[in-house]
């Protein structure tokens, strides 16, 4: 480890299944204003070595000391790299925690404190344990040989039917590429132990490791130093193949998956903890038990939901707009396109692995667009394509994987069915786009729209409530297991009288939703079938949207009692803001969240009132004097909270956002120690793909919301970022920082939030971004001709009045920062 000039230290690593790295550190008690910083390095270059840390030492921060700021930070630093500080009793005979023990990966015992009489510290003894290795076991495994495979000679050879019955088209497609694959790649079986071979380690290597074992044979058996130079020569050319092996293998998946951050992140966490065998038990009874479980619980919320016997009046007008009545052809060019575009995923109802589809995409894209026609033309959806393989999964890391109540469902459709659906829901939201049928403040699921445009309304408007000295109520509302619970029959209404769906676009999508299967797969092992009566199929690209537009009514029955709110989906938020909190606003609030409850029983939707949360906001001088704020209806108490998260996104009773920049700092230093382990293996260009993926992604989350965060809470990411730069450029923590994101072309983080909201100001005012946005911007039209006048510049509203609040709103920051940029 490289020298620091702010503190000192002894490094050395335990060997073990994983290697336990512990560092002794002594800080002098002078303060210094670089030391976090210097720290920050310092665990990174720790991380790479191991994911099991252990620091001890003398740190002389009064630990103890709530009210101490420098200590608060280091805690909060500590945090970040997810390690724990476990000393809780004084270590110096005047008092005060000074010498720490901070452990991440291990789990630490017995820590205890004596006085030795030869120090004014108190020695610390503690016990640490260690994994061992886990035994070998042979296990039998199937498999395909797919490097070799072209699949477009057999496929010129098979002529289609020549049936209009989607169903005899799908069968086609199935039966002739699950028979091409079982000719060019047939199944092979092998036994193997659960010592996982390095994935880049070919049989060139293994020769080439064991000639070097020769050579070192020769050499102990001669002594000829012409021997030991031969195998000197070709130990260093082992390990140069070896690093080029691996440096390749990591950058093909890096490029193959750098616009794909979910199954990036899967694959690097399987390379880094490979031996995660969690779904190796799965037997028929144990997916028999999981299909009931799952099956059941949904049957209990959907029969819990008696409907009012004088339900509400269907706020959904009918629509005067043009009629939907039948889907249009689609032409082999667009279905090329389409399988350009989409996921490489696979299913287990695939025949053949669909990136062997898109590697054949000029010769299969016209049968693919023949079963897409005249599944449109016929308003039917094929049996095979509306049966789902259910994936059970833990719900978090740590869980008892023997309770199936830890688990849930990840449905996986057929890779033709997602085609198909990419079609109509192409054809769905340009009906629904161009007669203004969407709910305004929806923003799941629609173009132009996502989590930070939503975000940042919301914050908007409380922003400017708080700066006219008003607080606001902001209520999540939670549903359970809403995509699963809808009722079929009123969201095939909905589609016909309140949006104009008609005809053999009605029948498609009727067909779609009814007679769907589902089973679970685990392994190699496979449930019964069971029905999915209601709901709609998560895993699907039509549901979500199916299930937005099942949420329309939801909007006009809010707007009846005055409050404000947006919806992401199935995450609803109401707020509204007042002087103080009075009878009126209880009583607005009860009757708006009553109505609510039973439009949603109506609709077979649930409310969880365990889940949904409520907070205060506002100035201090305001929220002090409320504490503990309750709303009770229908027999339900909801209690305020300090901190909510809302889309990701932690809010707070002040708005301070410093718990959630500790969170993003959390989850980026877990990621850029498992790049920093991958790092002496990729390239530049591999290493910064997967730090902009995993590191500035998160950075980047809704940092638009930061605009006007105090210097010291941002410093905190600055710090991450700063860290992710020198891991790259392999640049010492001695080196200036400023010089080398400069080079690097990263613009520093609050320079990134000012950016962002310029960017988002752009499209709002070109028709880019959600009109939600656009309404809140005015351009500046001056009262006499001016040489301003072709400025584009936006009008600015009244006077803030508290610059924490006010100036901090997009509707006031947007038209400052736009107006300050060069003409």
């Amino acid at each position: 480890m490289p020298k620091t000039d702010f503190f000192e230290h002894t490094v050395f690593k335990l060997p073990g299944p994983t290697p336990l790295v512990t560092a002794v550190i002594y800080r002098p008690p002078k303060p210094n204003a670089t030391f976090l910083s210097d720290l920050t390095d310092f665990l990174t270059q720790l991380s790479a070595i191991s994911p099991s840390i252990l620091l001890i030492g003398d740190f002389n921060f009064h630990i103890d000391d709530s009210q101490s700021k420098p200590a608060s930070d280091f805690l909060d630093l500590l945090q970040c790299f997810n390690i724990i500080q476990h000393v809780d009793f004084p270590t110096h005979i005047h008092g005060h925690i000074l010498d720490l023990v901070c452990k991440t990966g291990i789990s630490v015992y017995n820590l205890s404190s004596q006085n030795l009489h030869i120090s004014d510290h108190l020695a610390i003894s503690l016990d640490i344990e260690f994994s061992l290795p886990a035994p070998i076991i042979k296990r039998k495994i199937t498999f395909r040989n797919l490097k070799s495979v072209s699949l477009a000679a057999k496929l010129s050879v098979s002529p289609p039917p020549q049936s209009n019955n989607p169903t005899e088209h799908v069968n086609f497609y199935n039966s002739t590429l699950s028979s091409c694959l079982d000719q060019l790649a047939p199944t092979k079986t092998k036994n193997v132990s659960f010592t996982h071979t390095a994935p880049w380690y070919t049989t060139e290597l293994r020769t080439m490791k064991s000639r070097k074992r020769q050579l070192e044979r020769l050499h102990h058996k001669t002594g000829l130093t012409v021997h030991l130079q031969m195998y000197m020569d070709f130990t260093h050319q082992y390990k140069n193949a070896l690093n080029t092996a691996r440096s390749s293998y990591f950058s093909n998946i890096i490029h193959t998956n750098s616009n794909n951050p979910k199954t990036l992140f899967s694959t690097i966490n399987k390379i880094l903890k490979p031996n995660d065998n969690s779904s190796s038990s799965f037997t028929v009874a144990k997916c028999n038990s999981f299909l009931s479980h799952f099956q059941s619980k949904i049957d209990t919320i959907y029969s819990s939901l008696t409907p009012n016997p004088d339900p509400p009046p269907e706020t959904l007008a009918p629509s005067s707009s043009p009629q939907l009545s039948e889907f249009s052809p689609v032409s082999s060019v667009e279905i090329g396109k389409q399988l350009i575009a989409i996921k490489a995923s696979t299913c287990t109802l695939d025949p053949i692995p669909s990136t062997l589809v898109k590697g054949c995409c000029p010769i299969i894209s016209p049968l693919i667009t023949t079963i897409i026609n005249s599944s449109l033309s016929s308003g039917t959806v094929p049996q095979s394509l509306k049966l789902a393989a259910i994936t059970p999964i833990v719900k978090k890391p740590g869980l008892d994987p023997d309770n199936i109540a830890n688990f849930r469902p990840i449905s996986n459709l057929p890779f033709l069915s997602k085609i198909l659906e990419r079609v109509v829901a192409s054809q769905l939201k340009s009906h629904l786009n161009s007669n203004n049928l969407f709910e305004p403040f929806q923003s799941g699921f629609r173009k132009q729209h996502s989590t930070e445009t939503a975000l940042l309304k919301v914050s908007n408007d409380i922003l400017l409530s708080s700066d006219s000295g008003q607080l606001s109520i902001l209520i999540l509302l939670d549903l359970t297991a809403a995509f699963d619970t809808i009722s079929h029959s009123i969201l095939l209404s909905r589609l016909k009288n309140g949006l104009n769906i008609t005809g053999s676009a009605l029948s498609w999508l009727q067909s779609y939703l009814t007679n769907r299967q589902q089973f679970i797969k685990g392994n190699n092992c496979s449930s019964s079938t069971a029905p999915l009566l209601q709901g709609v199929p998560q895993g699907s690209v039509l549901g979500p949207l199916l299930f937005i537009l099942y949420l329309i009514p939801l909007g006009d029955i809010i707007r009846q009692h005055g409050l404000n709110f947006h919806c992401y989906a199935d995450d609803i938020q109401l707020y509204i803001s007042t002087k103080s909190i009075s009878s009126t606003t209880y009583f607005t609030l009860t009757r708006c969240l009553t109505d609510i409850k039973t439009w949603l029983e109506h609709n077979f939707l649930k409310l969880n009132c365990d889940k949904t949360d409520i907070i205060i906001i506002g100035p201090k001088t305001i929220t002090k004097s409320i504490q503990n704020f309750q709303l009770n209806f229908n027999n339900t108490t909801l209690s305020s909270s300090p901190v909510i998260r809302n889309l990701g996104f932690l809010f707070d009773t002040n708005l301070s956002l410093e718990q959630h920049v500790n969170q993003i700092t959390r989850s980026a230093c877990f990621h850029l120690k498992n790049i920093a382990r991958l790092r002496s293996s990729l390239s530049f260009a591999a290493a910064e793909t997967l730090i902009h993926a995993f590191i500035t992604s998160r950075l980047d989350y809704s940092n638009s919301i930061l605009l006007g965060t105090p210097s010291r809470i941002i410093n905190k990411m600055q710090y991450i970022q700063n860290s992710a730069a020198r891991l790259l450029t392999h640049t010492r923590s001695r080196e200036h920082i400023t010089p080398v994101l400069q080079d690097l072309h990263w613009l520093p983080i609050d320079q990134r939030i000012k950016f962002k909201v310029l960017l988002i100001t752009f499209k709002a005012l070109h028709n880019l971004a959600p009109p939600y946005l656009t309404d809140l911007l005015q351009r500046h039209t001056p009262s006499r001709s001016l040489r301003s006048s072709d400025a584009n510049l936006l009008s600015l509203p009244c006077q803030t009045k508290r610059r924490n609040w006010g100036d901090r709103a997009f509707s006031i920051a947007a038209p400052t920062l736009w107006n300050t940029l060069p003409q």
